[in-house]
């Protein structure tokens, strides 16, 4: 199983958004995260750089 950390405009431990993530999804621009345990993270952002094999990924956001 390839899980996610998700990080806030900069991959920094202080930026992480949520970590454990299993599915993302976007709609316009609404990112939604779900993590292996259900919760669900949404923010208003785009995506800037997934690296799945290091299971990180950067996101814009305010």
């Amino acid at each position: 199983m390839c899980l996610s950390t998700i990080y806030k405009n900069e991959k920094e431990e202080h930026n992480i958004l949520c970590q454990y993530v299993a599915t993302i999804t976007a709609d316009g621009d609404r990112l939604t995260f779900v993590d292996v345990m259900g919760e669900v993270t949404t923010i208003t952002g785009r995506l800037l750089k997934a690296d799945l094999t290091a299971g990180t990924v950067i996101v814009a956001a305010e």
